[in-house]
């Protein structure tokens, strides 16, 4: 089993009884037969809802891959060239033997029916903030990465965002980083282009906090490593209005 399936057994307990755990099942069990797994598996079991004291590594991979398969859903057809590119994104994130898993169990669940608005809440009751801000960031990514953002795909991406309870600044900042509409540096640093030049300086400094990788350290060196796409974003943001603005 390779690391993306480990991932996925070590988080099962929150999943288990909800939505996810009832569209990933099947997948799963037919995936990880292995003994280690199954014990695993059943002392990861534990109250669907109850809160973890921190988000795992697998919990976020599951809930990343249920999303997914709506996100590449939402416009009713998907493509074998958006497979493609959605395999190529988790290669390069995740490693060959990680992606071949990832997208083993995303064929299985492109043929299920994803109760969107259910799953968005199970991961809300069960997914610490920075997190959450994490798995949109990366729905943005695999959504763009074919070159284009669907507008039922951002429609989609903008339901999940507030089911997900993201706010609207938050929301609109990672949407700005990938749709790069006029004014899309001020909206990623959530602040208007009538701010003046201390005030940019405060929000970039908010913002880094907010956006840094060691915000999700706790999901290890791979996750940690697309959130440093997240903060490399921002600080190309805040050059273009430095650049703008003639800012030292």
């Amino acid at each position: 089993m390779g690391k993306f399936g480990k991932w996925i057994a070590g988080g099962l307990g929150f999943a288990i009884g909800g939505p996810i755990g009832a569209i990933l099942g099947f997948t799963l069990g037919s995936m990880f037969e292995s003994k280690d797994t199954s014990t695993q598996y059943q002392r990861s079991a534990g109250h669907p809802y109850s809160q973890p004291q921190q988000t795992t590594t697998g919990g976020f991979a599951m809930s990343l891959l249920v999303l997914v398969a709506a996100v590449m859903k939402a416009d009713g057809k998907v493509m074998r060239s958006e497979l493609d590119y959605v395999k190529q994104y988790f290669t390069k994130a995740f490693g060959p033997d990680s992606a071949a898993e990832a997208i083993k169990l995303l064929r299985d669940l492109l043929n299920q029916n994803i109760p969107v608005t259910d799953v968005c809440h199970q991961i809300s009751r069960n997914m610490d903030y920075s997190s959450r801000l994490q798995l949109l960031h990366l729905l943005f990514g695999i959504a763009q990465a074919d070159g284009h953002i669907d507008t039922s795909e951002l429609n989609l991406i903008e339901k999940i965002a507030a089911n997900l309870g993201i706010n609207t600044p938050d929301f609109d900042s990672i949407r700005s980083m990938f749709v790069k509409n006029n004014g899309w540096a001020y909206s990623v640093l959530e602040i208007e282009s009538s701010a003046n030049d201390d005030e940019v300086k405060k929000a970039y400094r908010k913002m880094a906090i907010k956006y840094h990788p060691d915000k999700v350290s706790y999901l290890g060196e791979d996750f940690q490593n697309q959130a440093k796409e997240k903060f490399q974003k921002l600080n190309e943001a805040y050059e273009a209005i430095k650049k703008e603005r003639n800012i030292n």
